[in-house]
């Protein structure tokens, strides 16, 4: 464990900050620090977010901990976002404008996308907070697909899921601009795309073709 991560003495002075929400402080300022490819350490994120040292053992225990509220919070944007696109009356409207808000996410925070989907994942359950709004965002996309084709939401969920999920990885790894293809439309168009298509596998009210 890195030194500066060791847990504070009982008499470490308490935290001289002006911020309104420390809490909310330290997990923004984590999430710069991880835009900027910046090395992470509770020191190095109190002093990005301009606490003292021992601020952040008030929140968290460790740097894990702190990592997993970043998490939280990008799932929480990314379902938000994802609501956002929602088309009373349109369901496919919907699923492919859930289907982009999710790569749009992903390309505009890769950096906080790419901590969501980490290792870090597999250790939600150690985490609540970050379990809750990790399975949350899914439940967006599952109602959705669920008011598309009513008894087959899963199997569409998982499908447009699979399709969004991919290409946002080959998007921010700049893997699609080195596709060996004749026209590469925008990211966001081909993101439609593909769920138009998907969708055509899935008519409203029935399942899947």
């Amino acid at each position: 464990m890195n030194h500066s991560d060791t847990l504070p003495t009982p008499d470490a002075p308490r935290a001289s900050y002006h911020h309104g929400d420390l809490r909310a402080a330290l997990v923004a300022a984590a999430e710069g620090l991880l835009a900027e490819g910046m090395p992470l350490s509770l020191r190095s994120v109190a002093k990005a977010a301009g606490v003292s040292h021992a601020a952040p053992y008030h929140h968290f225990a460790n740097l894990e901990a702190l990592m997993a509220a970043v998490a939280a919070r990008g799932f929480a944007d990314l379902a938000a976002a994802m609501e956002s696109a929602h088309r009373p009356g349109d369901t496919a409207a919907t699923l492919v404008g859930h289907c982009t808000a999710y790569v749009d996410f992903a390309l505009t925070r890769p950096a906080v996308f790419r901590l969501m989907f980490s290792p870090l994942l597999q250790r939600k359950s150690d985490h609540p907070a970050l379990q809750a709004a990790a399975d949350g965002s899914f439940e967006v996309l599952r109602a959705a697909a669920q008011a598309h084709v009513p008894g087959g939401g899963d199997e569409l969920a998982l499908a447009g899921w699979s399709l969004a999920h991919g290409l946002a990885g080959l998007a921010i790894d700049g893997a699609l601009s080195a596709a060996p293809v004749s026209t590469m439309p925008p990211v966001q168009a081909l993101a439609a795309m593909l769920a138009s298509r998907l969708l055509a596998n899935f008519p409203a009210g029935g399942a899947a073709g």
